[in-house]
């Protein structure tokens, strides 16, 4: 029976529950555990690369940089959302002009330079998002890596997935959050007696559901403007290209944030591992001729 919390692995208690939801996970290999606060050190060998893909070595690699990236270009997909958002209604009140007074010219100037402009915001927003998805996919498969480190035993599909997940039609809406979830699950640092310690997903599922609904509401907002033909229609596809863009607003602003809490577990987390495994590496140090 599957637990009926994550509804991913066994249940194994009374309740329904497995050993993670439960708390009841076992202990790592060979008995380690990270160092209650003011505790001696540990002792003992450093330990050594954690099996787990192709270059996925003993420690993790700082997010941190590529997050701030990240964030930066989320940022200019917000300001070519609302760029795009104004230009288009604005062509979209230009049509309604011509629906409701069938002798207005909206190809002279002034419908001509509001075509021009919202060709412009089209342009730069596509620009912002695909430099944008570029560097995302980049810092997403590098947090991969770096819970293979953490949790290499929860991840549900493999590094690949997080590049190759984005890619592969209809899996698209579902690959890439088995890879977010396996991450932000290996990310939550350890209760400081080194037990199991879990987090609200509020913030990975509100990102993925934006997300998706994004997609969605694009394409049909874009079929939906393919097809338009007269003044009315036009008009209409408009108002709902502009609501797609909005949805695109709100689903980059929920990227923000799940970019800067999972690139926050994992900095906590990797202070914590690096200080239980620094007196064994002085150590080893020490001993070495």
């Amino acid at each position: 029976m599957l637990c009926t919390r994550c509804r991913i692995r066994t249940a194994v208690t009374d309740d329904g529950l497995c050993t993670f939801c439960s708390g009841t996970r076992p202990p790592p290999p060979g008995g380690a555990k990270v160092p209650a606060p003011g505790a001696a050190p540990l002792s003992g060998p450093v330990p050594g690369p954690v099996p787990g893909g192709r270059g996925t070595g003993a420690w993790p690699r700082s997010p941190v940089g590529l997050s701030r990236a990240v964030v930066a270009l989320l940022g200019c997909v917000i300001a070519s959302d609302l760029f795009v958002i104004g230009a288009g209604l604005h062509l979209r009140g230009l049509w309604e002009g011509v629906a409701a007074d069938e002798s207005l010219d909206v190809y002279t100037d002034p419908g001509l330079r509001a075509q021009e402009l919202y060709d412009l915001a089209g342009s730069v927003q596509t620009a912002a998002f695909l430099a944008t998805g570029v560097l995302f996919v980049i810092w997403f498969h590098r947090t991969r890596r770096n819970a293979e480190v953490f949790e290499s035993g929860v991840q549900r599909m493999g590094p690949g997935w997080a590049v190759g997940g984005w890619f592969v039609p209809v899996a698209n809406l579902w690959f890439p959050y088995r890879v977010a979830s396996g991450i932000w699950e290996a990310s939550v640092p350890p209760h400081p007696d080194g037990g199991w310690r879990t987090a609200p997903r509020t913030v990975l599922n509100l990102w993925w559901g934006g997300w998706i609904v994004s997609v969605l509401a694009s394409r049909i907002a874009v079929s939906q403007w393919n097809r338009a033909r007269e003044p009315e229609q036009i008009a209409d596809a408009a108002a709902l290209v502009a609501a797609a863009d909005a949805l695109d607003l709100v689903a980059a602003v929920l990227a923000v944030l799940f970019v800067r809490a999972v690139t926050g577990m994992q900095g906590e987390r990797a202070a914590i591992r690096q200080a239980a495994t620094a007196p064994g590496r002085a150590a080893m140090e020490s001993a070495a001729p």
